[in-house]
């Protein structure tokens, strides 16, 4: 049959990443304690494409994809892309995931457990060499250091998500980067407490009021601490319980070019 996509293009323009976007698949991820969890992760397939080509194969994406089956885990991912390139003649392939991670934690007072849910990310690039960022959503508690010295009683308090992104040298858990991170709010949250929870965590916040700037500040501060990182990027968006608009801040640090 007629190889459609294979003929050629006379635009003479190349195109960066074509592939799949938002498939549905069941991965592995390596649990501290439990050493893997099963999840489910929402993937893009990317490859770059020749300018002198009309297109992609697509269905050859979902095939590789379909050939790593119960497989599919953070030591497969440059395996993966590296047969991307190979059965779609790309010089770059691109492989995107995002997937809830749960972990047991226990309530600060009554010791109850539960388990929460964190998003997390992987981002892979094959080219001449492999790159691969690791990301993380955090729930916390952010209460405004600005109410609280404004008002005679009480404070506003909202959620807010640090994201996280990081690269690394040597392997890093998910775990360790929650709790550190869960540090830098005014308190963690999560996923059951009971009334004596209740108030342990609305007094923490409220003796721990942090500003979004602060935030960051102090998760840039852990993450330098972590010889492991070479980069990374932190983000926190507070959801802002008396405005209509949500506050604000990023950090970016390549490690590699810091004077430490």
């Amino acid at each position: 049959m007629l190889d459609v996509q294979k003929s050629r293009d006379t635009r003479n323009i190349p195109i960066d990443k074509v592939g799949v976007k938002d498939i549905s698949y069941p991965i592995v991820v390596m649990d501290r304690k439990k050493k893997f969890q099963h999840t489910v992760a929402r993937i893009n397939m990317y490859v770059d494409l020749p300018h002198q080509f009309k297109g992609t194969h697509m269905s050859r994406f979902i095939e590789i994809l379909n050939s790593y089956r119960e497989e599919i885990a953070l030591d497969k991912l440059e395996i993966m892309l590296a047969e991307m390139k190979k059965k779609l003649g790309a010089s770059t392939a691109h492989l995107e995931m995002e997937f809830p991670y749960f972990i047991e934690k226990r309530a600060p007072v009554s010791k109850a457990r539960s388990l929460m849910e964190y998003t997390c990310s992987f981002a892979a690039t094959l080219s001449e060499g492999f790159d691969f960022v690791l990301g993380i959503r955090i729930p916390v508690t952010s209460l405004c250091p600005c109410s609280k010295e404004l008002s005679t009683y009480g404070a506003h308090n909202q959620r807010s998500i640090i994201s996280i992104k990081v690269r690394y040298s040597s392997f890093v858990w998910i775990e360790d980067l929650v709790a550190s991170v869960e540090e830098c709010g005014s308190s963690p949250v999560y996923s059951l407490l009971k009334r004596v929870d209740e108030k342990h965590v609305t007094e923490q916040a409220y003796e721990n009021p942090k500003f979004v700037e602060d935030i960051v500040r102090e998760v840039t501060e852990k993450l330098l601490a972590e010889p492991a990182i070479t980069w990374f990027s932190v983000e926190a968006e507070n959801f802002e319980s008396i405005h209509k608009h949500s506050a604000y801040a990023c950090i970016e640090r390549d490690k590699s070019r810091i004077n430490l």
